[in-house]
Protein backbone atom coordinates (compact mmCIF):
# COMPACT_ATOMS: atom_id res chain seq x y z
CA UNK A 1 0.00 0.00 0.00
CA UNK A 2 2.60 2.46 -0.82
CA UNK A 3 0.31 4.24 -3.39
CA UNK A 4 -2.12 7.19 -2.89
CA UNK A 5 -5.88 6.72 -3.13
CA UNK A 6 -8.28 9.08 -4.06
CA UNK A 7 -12.73 8.66 -4.77
CA UNK A 8 -15.88 10.70 -4.85
CA UNK A 9 -17.39 9.85 -0.86
CA UNK A 10 -20.65 11.02 -1.78
CA UNK A 11 -23.57 10.39 -4.39
CA UNK A 12 -23.45 11.48 -7.94
CA UNK A 13 -26.38 13.78 -7.75
CA UNK A 14 -26.65 17.31 -7.13
CA UNK A 15 -26.65 18.10 -3.14
CA UNK A 16 -25.46 20.31 -1.09
CA UNK A 17 -21.98 18.74 -0.03
CA UNK A 18 -19.71 16.55 -2.07
CA UNK A 19 -16.46 14.58 -0.44
CA UNK A 20 -13.38 14.13 -1.77
CA UNK A 21 -11.27 11.57 -0.09
CA UNK A 22 -7.66 10.59 -0.12
CA UNK A 23 -5.24 7.77 1.56
CA UNK A 24 -1.75 7.04 1.13
CA UNK A 25 1.28 8.59 1.26
CA UNK A 26 0.93 11.57 -1.24
CA UNK A 27 -2.62 12.16 0.17
CA UNK A 28 -1.34 15.92 1.73
CA UNK A 29 1.59 16.49 -1.16
CA UNK A 30 -1.52 15.85 -3.70
CA UNK A 31 -3.83 18.78 -1.78
CA UNK A 32 -1.20 20.53 -1.38
CA UNK A 33 -1.21 20.62 -5.54
CA UNK A 34 -5.19 21.33 -5.96
CA UNK A 35 -6.46 23.15 -2.26
CA UNK A 36 -5.13 26.83 -1.73
CA UNK A 37 -6.03 27.95 1.70
CA UNK A 38 -7.40 31.43 1.68
CA UNK A 39 -5.36 32.13 5.08
CA UNK A 40 -1.86 31.15 3.23
CA UNK A 41 0.25 28.30 3.24
CA UNK A 42 -0.67 25.05 2.41
CA UNK A 43 -2.33 21.92 3.95
CA UNK A 44 1.21 20.17 5.12
CA UNK A 45 1.79 22.85 7.06
CA UNK A 46 -1.89 23.12 8.95
CA UNK A 47 -2.12 20.55 12.65
CA UNK A 48 -4.60 17.27 12.20
CA UNK A 49 -8.15 17.49 11.87
CA UNK A 50 -8.01 21.22 11.54
CA UNK A 51 -10.73 22.46 8.99
CA UNK A 52 -9.94 25.26 6.55
CA UNK A 53 -11.58 26.85 4.23
CA UNK A 54 -9.83 27.68 0.70
CA UNK A 55 -10.26 27.09 -3.43
CA UNK A 56 -10.34 23.54 -4.95
CA UNK A 57 -8.38 23.77 -8.76
CA UNK A 58 -8.93 21.94 -11.35
CA UNK A 59 -5.40 19.97 -13.24
CA UNK A 60 -4.88 23.97 -14.84
CA UNK A 61 -5.54 25.29 -11.71
CA UNK A 62 -8.50 27.19 -12.49
CA UNK A 63 -10.53 27.61 -9.09
CA UNK A 64 -13.47 25.25 -9.40
CA UNK A 65 -15.41 25.64 -5.73
CA UNK A 66 -14.56 27.11 -2.44
CA UNK A 67 -14.92 24.38 0.54
CA UNK A 68 -13.10 23.23 3.21
CA UNK A 69 -10.06 20.53 3.52
CA UNK A 70 -8.48 19.03 6.35
CA UNK A 71 -5.61 15.95 6.94
CA UNK A 72 -5.55 13.51 9.18
CA UNK A 73 -1.61 11.86 9.24
CA UNK A 74 -0.68 8.46 10.08
CA UNK A 75 -1.27 6.57 12.17
CA UNK A 76 -4.11 8.57 13.55
CA UNK A 77 -6.46 8.00 10.62
CA UNK A 78 -9.55 6.01 9.67
CA UNK A 79 -7.26 3.80 7.24
CA UNK A 80 -4.05 4.17 9.33
CA UNK A 81 -2.55 6.40 6.85
CA UNK A 82 -2.23 9.86 5.87
CA UNK A 83 -5.55 11.41 4.94
CA UNK A 84 -7.37 13.85 3.56
CA UNK A 85 -10.71 14.95 2.38
CA UNK A 86 -12.58 18.05 0.75
CA UNK A 87 -15.44 19.37 1.53
CA UNK A 88 -17.08 20.97 -1.82
CA UNK A 89 -20.23 22.07 -2.67
CA UNK A 90 -22.25 18.47 -4.39
CA UNK A 91 -21.95 19.06 -7.85
CA UNK A 92 -21.20 16.52 -9.81
CA UNK A 93 -19.25 18.28 -12.23
CA UNK A 94 -17.04 20.05 -10.18
CA UNK A 95 -16.56 16.81 -8.02
CA UNK A 96 -15.58 15.11 -11.59
CA UNK A 97 -13.25 17.93 -11.70
CA UNK A 98 -11.99 18.27 -8.45
CA UNK A 99 -11.13 14.21 -8.44
CA UNK A 100 -9.41 14.95 -11.90
CA UNK A 101 -7.23 16.82 -10.36
CA UNK A 102 -6.37 14.36 -7.99
CA UNK A 103 -5.09 11.74 -10.27
CA UNK A 104 -2.67 14.64 -11.92
CA UNK A 105 -1.75 15.03 -8.37
CA UNK A 106 -0.69 11.52 -7.99
CA UNK A 107 -3.21 9.83 -6.49
CA UNK A 108 -5.29 6.41 -8.30
CA UNK A 109 -9.27 5.87 -8.48
CA UNK A 110 -9.91 4.00 -5.40
CA UNK A 111 -11.81 0.86 -5.75
CA UNK A 112 -15.01 -0.76 -3.86
CA UNK A 113 -14.62 -0.36 0.13
CA UNK A 114 -10.82 0.12 -0.50
CA UNK A 115 -10.31 2.72 2.20
CA UNK A 116 -12.04 0.61 5.00
CA UNK A 117 -9.80 -2.75 3.52
CA UNK A 118 -6.46 -0.40 4.15
CA UNK A 119 -8.31 -0.20 7.70
CA UNK A 120 -8.27 -3.69 7.87
CA UNK A 121 -5.41 -4.17 6.46
CA UNK A 122 -3.65 -1.79 8.78
CA UNK A 123 -5.19 -3.04 12.09
CA UNK A 124 -7.38 -0.06 12.82
CA UNK A 125 -10.57 -2.36 12.55
CA UNK A 126 -11.32 -6.14 12.82
CA UNK A 127 -13.34 -7.63 10.59
CA UNK A 128 -16.42 -7.92 12.50
CA UNK A 129 -16.13 -3.85 12.82
CA UNK A 130 -15.14 -3.80 8.72
CA UNK A 131 -18.75 -5.79 8.16
CA UNK A 132 -20.30 -3.42 10.45
CA UNK A 133 -19.55 -0.42 8.19
CA UNK A 134 -21.04 -2.09 5.27
CA UNK A 135 -23.94 -3.29 7.84
CA UNK A 136 -24.47 0.84 9.07
CA UNK A 137 -24.47 2.02 5.16
CA UNK A 138 -27.04 -0.55 4.35
CA UNK A 139 -28.81 -0.55 7.63
CA UNK A 140 -32.77 -0.16 6.44
CA UNK A 141 -34.60 0.18 10.30
CA UNK A 142 -33.61 1.76 13.33
CA UNK A 143 -32.78 -1.70 14.85
CA UNK A 144 -30.27 -2.70 12.10
CA UNK A 145 -28.32 0.71 12.73
CA UNK A 146 -28.03 0.12 16.28
CA UNK A 147 -26.68 -3.41 15.84
CA UNK A 148 -24.71 -2.45 12.76
CA UNK A 149 -23.58 1.15 15.22
CA UNK A 150 -22.56 -1.62 18.61
CA UNK A 151 -20.76 -3.73 16.29
CA UNK A 152 -18.58 -1.01 15.05
CA UNK A 153 -17.80 0.10 18.35
CA UNK A 154 -16.59 -3.73 19.21
CA UNK A 155 -19.45 -5.20 21.06
CA UNK A 156 -19.40 -8.51 18.93
CA UNK A 157 -15.78 -8.40 19.20
CA UNK A 158 -15.19 -8.05 22.95
CA UNK A 159 -18.13 -10.91 22.90
CA UNK A 160 -15.68 -13.42 20.35
CA UNK A 161 -12.39 -12.25 21.80
CA UNK A 162 -13.47 -13.16 25.56
CA UNK A 163 -13.95 -16.98 24.39
CA UNK A 164 -10.74 -16.86 22.29
CA UNK A 165 -8.71 -15.69 25.28
CA UNK A 166 -9.88 -18.11 27.51
CA UNK A 167 -9.02 -21.46 25.50
CA UNK A 168 -5.47 -19.32 24.57
CA UNK A 169 -4.72 -19.09 28.26
CA UNK A 170 -6.39 -22.84 28.85
CA UNK A 171 -3.68 -23.83 25.93
CA UNK A 172 -0.99 -21.82 26.96
CA UNK A 173 -1.08 -23.36 30.77
CA UNK A 174 -0.88 -26.96 28.71
CA UNK A 175 1.94 -26.06 27.05
CA UNK A 176 3.99 -24.82 29.31
CA UNK A 177 3.00 -27.92 31.52
CA UNK A 178 4.22 -30.21 28.66
CA UNK A 179 7.47 -27.80 27.56
CA UNK A 180 8.95 -26.88 30.72
CA UNK A 181 8.31 -30.11 33.34
CA UNK A 182 10.89 -28.95 35.60
CA UNK A 183 9.74 -25.61 36.08
CA UNK A 184 7.65 -24.67 39.14
CA UNK A 185 4.23 -24.46 36.84
CA UNK A 186 0.65 -25.35 38.50
CA UNK A 187 0.02 -29.03 36.94
CA UNK A 188 -2.25 -28.88 34.26
CA UNK A 189 -5.79 -30.27 35.88
CA UNK A 190 -8.48 -32.03 34.11
CA UNK A 191 -11.32 -29.85 36.27
CA UNK A 192 -9.50 -26.90 34.81
CA UNK A 193 -9.99 -28.33 31.20
CA UNK A 194 -13.77 -29.36 31.97
CA UNK A 195 -14.76 -25.77 33.21
CA UNK A 196 -12.78 -23.91 30.49
CA UNK A 197 -14.93 -25.76 27.66
CA UNK A 198 -18.05 -25.53 29.74
CA UNK A 199 -17.83 -21.81 29.78
CA UNK A 200 -16.98 -21.80 26.10
CA UNK A 201 -19.61 -23.65 24.86
CA UNK A 202 -21.98 -22.16 26.94
CA UNK A 203 -21.32 -18.44 25.48
CA UNK A 204 -20.81 -19.73 22.11
CA UNK A 205 -23.94 -21.33 21.99
CA UNK A 206 -26.02 -18.04 23.28
CA UNK A 207 -24.20 -16.07 20.17
CA UNK A 208 -25.09 -18.87 17.88
CA UNK A 209 -28.71 -18.34 19.22
CA UNK A 210 -28.64 -14.31 17.75
CA UNK A 211 -27.68 -15.35 14.15
CA UNK A 212 -31.54 -15.34 13.15
CA UNK A 213 -32.38 -12.29 14.65
CA UNK A 214 -29.15 -10.56 13.86
CA UNK A 215 -29.68 -12.14 9.74
CA UNK A 216 -33.29 -10.47 9.59
CA UNK A 217 -31.96 -7.06 10.61
CA UNK A 218 -29.91 -7.28 7.63
CA UNK A 219 -31.24 -9.39 4.73
CA UNK A 220 -35.29 -8.94 5.82
CA UNK A 221 -37.93 -11.73 6.93
CA UNK A 222 -39.22 -13.32 3.79
CA UNK A 223 -43.27 -12.39 4.01
CA UNK A 224 -45.59 -14.39 1.80
CA UNK A 225 -48.98 -13.01 1.83
CA UNK A 226 -51.19 -15.43 0.36
CA UNK A 227 -55.16 -16.32 -0.19
CA UNK A 228 -57.70 -17.24 -2.80
CA UNK A 229 -58.14 -14.93 -5.45
CA UNK A 230 -59.81 -11.20 -4.55
CA UNK A 231 -58.92 -11.48 -0.78
CA UNK A 232 -56.93 -8.54 -0.51
CA UNK A 233 -54.14 -9.54 -1.05
CA UNK A 234 -52.91 -6.68 -3.22
CA UNK A 235 -55.00 -3.98 -1.30
CA UNK A 236 -53.20 -5.24 1.74
CA UNK A 237 -49.68 -4.93 0.05
CA UNK A 238 -49.98 -1.79 -0.93
CA UNK A 239 -51.60 -0.68 2.68
CA UNK A 240 -48.22 -1.87 3.98
CA UNK A 241 -46.02 0.20 1.72
CA UNK A 242 -47.83 2.96 1.75
CA UNK A 243 -48.00 3.15 -2.31
CA UNK A 244 -50.05 1.61 -5.02
CA UNK A 245 -47.36 -1.07 -5.65
CA UNK A 246 -49.53 -3.77 -6.78
CA UNK A 247 -52.68 -3.84 -9.49
CA UNK A 248 -55.89 -3.84 -7.80
CA UNK A 249 -59.07 -4.39 -9.52
CA UNK A 250 -61.92 -6.62 -9.02
CA UNK A 251 -61.35 -9.14 -11.18
CA UNK A 252 -60.11 -12.40 -9.94
CA UNK A 253 -56.81 -13.41 -10.57
CA UNK A 254 -54.86 -10.16 -11.16
CA UNK A 255 -51.69 -10.59 -9.89
CA UNK A 256 -50.34 -13.12 -12.13
CA UNK A 257 -46.63 -13.34 -10.86
CA UNK A 258 -45.33 -12.21 -7.23
CA UNK A 259 -44.29 -8.90 -6.58
CA UNK A 260 -42.00 -8.25 -3.85
CA UNK A 261 -41.01 -5.21 -1.52
CA UNK A 262 -38.94 -4.29 1.11
CA UNK A 263 -40.09 -2.30 4.92
CA UNK A 264 -39.85 -2.19 8.03
CA UNK A 265 -43.07 -3.59 9.69
CA UNK A 266 -43.37 -4.32 13.68
CA UNK A 267 -39.30 -3.49 14.23
CA UNK A 268 -39.08 -6.24 11.27
CA UNK A 269 -37.31 -5.83 8.15
CA UNK A 270 -39.42 -7.88 6.06
CA UNK A 271 -39.07 -8.88 2.28
CA UNK A 272 -42.78 -8.38 1.29
CA UNK A 273 -44.17 -10.75 -0.83
CA UNK A 274 -47.52 -10.19 -2.82
CA UNK A 275 -48.74 -13.15 -4.84
CA UNK A 276 -50.85 -14.42 -7.24
CA UNK A 277 -54.40 -16.01 -5.88
CA UNK A 278 -54.53 -19.80 -4.83
CA UNK A 279 -56.54 -21.66 -6.69
CA UNK A 280 -56.90 -24.76 -9.12
CA UNK A 281 -57.14 -22.71 -12.95
CA UNK A 282 -56.88 -23.48 -16.52
CA UNK A 283 -55.05 -20.50 -17.78
CA UNK A 284 -51.61 -21.45 -18.38
CA UNK A 285 -50.15 -18.00 -17.45
CA UNK A 286 -51.79 -18.08 -14.19
CA UNK A 287 -51.30 -21.45 -13.14
CA UNK A 288 -47.53 -20.29 -13.24
CA UNK A 289 -48.17 -17.64 -10.98
CA UNK A 290 -50.48 -20.00 -8.46
CA UNK A 291 -47.01 -22.56 -8.54
CA UNK A 292 -44.44 -19.20 -7.74
CA UNK A 293 -46.89 -18.50 -5.37
CA UNK A 294 -46.92 -21.64 -3.76
CA UNK A 295 -42.62 -21.85 -3.58
CA UNK A 296 -42.62 -18.20 -1.87
CA UNK A 297 -45.33 -19.81 0.92
CA UNK A 298 -41.97 -22.57 1.14
CA UNK A 299 -39.37 -19.95 1.04
CA UNK A 300 -40.97 -17.97 4.20
CA UNK A 301 -40.08 -17.53 7.04
CA UNK A 302 -43.30 -15.85 7.23
CA UNK A 303 -46.96 -16.09 6.03
CA UNK A 304 -49.83 -13.89 6.17
CA UNK A 305 -52.71 -15.91 4.63
CA UNK A 306 -55.78 -13.46 3.88
CA UNK A 307 -59.29 -14.48 3.46
CA UNK A 308 -61.89 -11.94 2.83
CA UNK A 309 -63.99 -11.36 5.57
CA UNK A 310 -66.67 -9.41 3.50
CA UNK A 311 -67.72 -13.04 1.49
CA UNK A 312 -68.61 -16.55 2.77
CA UNK A 313 -66.26 -18.93 3.67
CA UNK A 314 -65.31 -20.59 0.75
CA UNK A 315 -63.46 -24.22 0.30
CA UNK A 316 -60.62 -22.55 -1.49
CA UNK A 317 -59.85 -20.09 1.96
CA UNK A 318 -59.83 -23.34 3.58
CA UNK A 319 -57.45 -24.90 1.56
CA UNK A 320 -55.43 -21.89 1.90
CA UNK A 321 -55.34 -21.88 5.77
CA UNK A 322 -54.59 -25.69 5.54
CA UNK A 323 -51.64 -24.87 3.55
CA UNK A 324 -50.51 -22.40 5.65
CA UNK A 325 -50.56 -24.45 8.34
CA UNK A 326 -49.07 -27.45 7.16
CA UNK A 327 -45.35 -25.73 6.03
CA UNK A 328 -44.56 -25.53 9.88
CA UNK A 329 -43.77 -21.97 9.62
CA UNK A 330 -45.15 -19.26 11.59
CA UNK A 331 -47.97 -17.95 10.04
CA UNK A 332 -51.02 -15.32 10.52
CA UNK A 333 -54.54 -15.54 9.92
CA UNK A 334 -55.53 -11.92 8.18
CA UNK A 335 -59.21 -11.38 7.78
CA UNK A 336 -59.70 -8.30 5.59
CA UNK A 337 -62.43 -5.75 3.90
CA UNK A 338 -62.88 -5.01 7.66
CA UNK A 339 -64.93 -1.84 6.42
CA UNK A 340 -67.51 -4.09 4.45
CA UNK A 341 -70.34 -5.62 5.72
CA UNK A 342 -70.50 -9.76 5.34
CA UNK A 343 -70.86 -13.04 7.09
CA UNK A 344 -66.82 -13.18 8.34
CA UNK A 345 -67.29 -16.80 8.21
CA UNK A 346 -64.57 -18.32 10.34
CA UNK A 347 -62.67 -21.56 9.74
CA UNK A 348 -64.77 -24.71 10.34
CA UNK A 349 -62.17 -26.96 9.81
CA UNK A 350 -60.42 -29.24 12.58
CA UNK A 351 -57.65 -27.19 14.54
CA UNK A 352 -54.52 -27.69 12.37
CA UNK A 353 -51.70 -28.66 14.29
CA UNK A 354 -49.54 -25.60 13.23
CA UNK A 355 -52.02 -23.09 14.42
CA UNK A 356 -51.59 -19.44 13.44
CA UNK A 357 -50.04 -17.06 15.66
CA UNK A 358 -52.59 -14.41 15.59
CA UNK A 359 -55.46 -13.82 13.82
CA UNK A 360 -56.28 -10.09 13.09
CA UNK A 361 -59.54 -8.71 11.54
CA UNK A 362 -58.61 -5.43 9.39
CA UNK A 363 -59.25 -2.89 6.13
CA UNK A 364 -56.24 -2.57 3.91
CA UNK A 365 -58.61 0.24 2.68
CA UNK A 366 -59.06 2.71 5.98
CA UNK A 367 -56.32 1.14 7.72
CA UNK A 368 -58.06 -0.08 10.91
CA UNK A 369 -56.61 -3.06 12.76
CA UNK A 370 -53.13 -2.89 10.73
CA UNK A 371 -51.78 -2.15 14.21
CA UNK A 372 -53.20 -5.45 15.69
CA UNK A 373 -51.52 -7.02 12.63
CA UNK A 374 -47.79 -5.03 13.03
CA UNK A 375 -48.08 -6.12 16.87
CA UNK A 376 -48.18 -9.70 15.70
CA UNK A 377 -45.75 -9.17 13.41
CA UNK A 378 -43.42 -7.60 16.49
CA UNK A 379 -44.16 -10.57 18.65
CA UNK A 380 -43.36 -13.45 16.27
CA UNK A 381 -39.87 -12.24 15.96
CA UNK A 382 -38.67 -10.59 19.35
CA UNK A 383 -34.91 -9.06 19.94
CA UNK A 384 -32.75 -11.43 21.81
CA UNK A 385 -32.71 -10.82 25.85
CA UNK A 386 -29.46 -10.12 27.54
CA UNK A 387 -28.01 -9.47 24.21
CA UNK A 388 -26.00 -6.39 23.76
CA UNK A 389 -26.92 -4.11 20.54
CA UNK A 390 -23.77 -5.05 18.39
CA UNK A 391 -23.35 -8.60 19.45
CA UNK A 392 -25.39 -10.01 17.17
CA UNK A 393 -24.24 -12.81 14.36
CA UNK A 394 -25.30 -10.73 11.45
CA UNK A 395 -24.38 -12.76 8.08
CA UNK A 396 -23.47 -16.20 7.07
CA UNK A 397 -19.88 -15.80 7.44
CA UNK A 398 -19.65 -15.39 11.02
CA UNK A 399 -22.88 -17.73 11.97
CA UNK A 400 -20.50 -20.55 9.90
CA UNK A 401 -17.10 -19.45 11.62
CA UNK A 402 -19.03 -19.30 15.22
CA UNK A 403 -20.76 -22.72 14.50
CA UNK A 404 -17.24 -24.37 13.91
CA UNK A 405 -15.68 -23.47 16.83
CA UNK A 406 -18.80 -24.42 19.00
CA UNK A 407 -18.48 -27.69 17.77
CA UNK A 408 -14.76 -27.80 18.41
CA UNK A 409 -15.21 -27.26 21.75
CA UNK A 410 -18.27 -29.83 21.95
CA UNK A 411 -16.23 -32.17 20.37
CA UNK A 412 -13.42 -31.62 23.48
CA UNK A 413 -16.13 -31.59 25.87
CA UNK A 414 -16.79 -35.58 24.80
CA UNK A 415 -13.55 -36.12 24.28
CA UNK A 416 -12.82 -35.39 27.72
CA UNK A 417 -15.81 -37.17 28.85
CA UNK A 418 -14.58 -40.50 27.17
CA UNK A 419 -11.33 -40.21 29.02
CA UNK A 420 -9.10 -39.21 26.05
CA UNK A 421 -5.80 -37.42 27.02
CA UNK A 422 -5.49 -33.21 27.97
CA UNK A 423 -3.72 -33.26 24.26
CA UNK A 424 -6.51 -34.71 22.06
CA UNK A 425 -8.60 -32.77 23.67
CA UNK A 426 -6.44 -29.40 23.48
CA UNK A 427 -6.06 -30.18 19.59
CA UNK A 428 -9.91 -29.46 19.52
CA UNK A 429 -9.78 -26.54 21.59
CA UNK A 430 -7.01 -24.87 19.17
CA UNK A 431 -9.03 -25.77 16.31
CA UNK A 432 -12.37 -23.57 17.75
CA UNK A 433 -9.59 -20.95 18.24
CA UNK A 434 -8.72 -21.05 14.57
CA UNK A 435 -12.64 -20.65 13.69
CA UNK A 436 -13.06 -17.87 16.46
CA UNK A 437 -9.65 -16.27 14.47
CA UNK A 438 -11.22 -16.18 11.39
CA UNK A 439 -14.36 -14.98 12.86
CA UNK A 440 -12.65 -11.72 13.59
CA UNK A 441 -9.98 -11.40 11.05
CA UNK A 442 -7.35 -12.68 13.21
CA UNK A 443 -6.28 -15.31 10.28
CA UNK A 444 -8.77 -14.90 7.27
CA UNK A 445 -7.84 -15.54 3.73
CA UNK A 446 -7.93 -13.10 1.11
CA UNK A 447 -10.37 -14.58 -1.03
CA UNK A 448 -12.87 -14.04 2.27
CA UNK A 449 -11.74 -10.32 2.63
CA UNK A 450 -12.71 -10.16 -1.05
CA UNK A 451 -16.45 -11.13 -0.82
CA UNK A 452 -16.68 -8.96 2.44
CA UNK A 453 -15.57 -5.62 0.60
CA UNK A 454 -17.93 -6.43 -2.58
CA UNK A 455 -20.55 -4.81 -0.40
CA UNK A 456 -18.97 -1.37 -0.29
CA UNK A 457 -19.30 1.70 -2.24
CA UNK A 458 -16.62 3.44 -3.41
CA UNK A 459 -15.26 6.49 -1.20
CA UNK A 460 -15.58 4.09 1.99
Amino acid sequence: MTDTIAAIATPMVPSAIGILRLSGPGAVPAVDQVFTPFCGGSMSQRPDRALVYGALRDRDGAVIDHCLCTVSRAPHSYTGEDTAELQCHGSPAALTLGLEALFSAGARQAGPGEFTRRAFLNGKLDLTRTEAVAGLIHAETPAAVYQAAGQLGGALARAVDGVYRELADLCAHFHAVLDYPDEDIEPFEREELAGALGRAAAKLDTLAATYRRGRLLNEGAPCAIVGRPNAGKSTLFNALLGRERAIVTDIPGTTRDTVEERLSFGGVLLRLIDTAGLRETGDAVERLGVERARAAMEGAELILAVTDGSADFTAEDAEVLELASSLGKPWIWVVSKRDLTGPCALWSAAQPENAPAAMVSLSAKTGQGLTGLEEAVAALFPAPENVQAGAMLTNARQAEAAGRALGAVRRGTQALGAGMPPDAVVADVEEAMAALGELTGRTVREDVTARIFERFCVGK
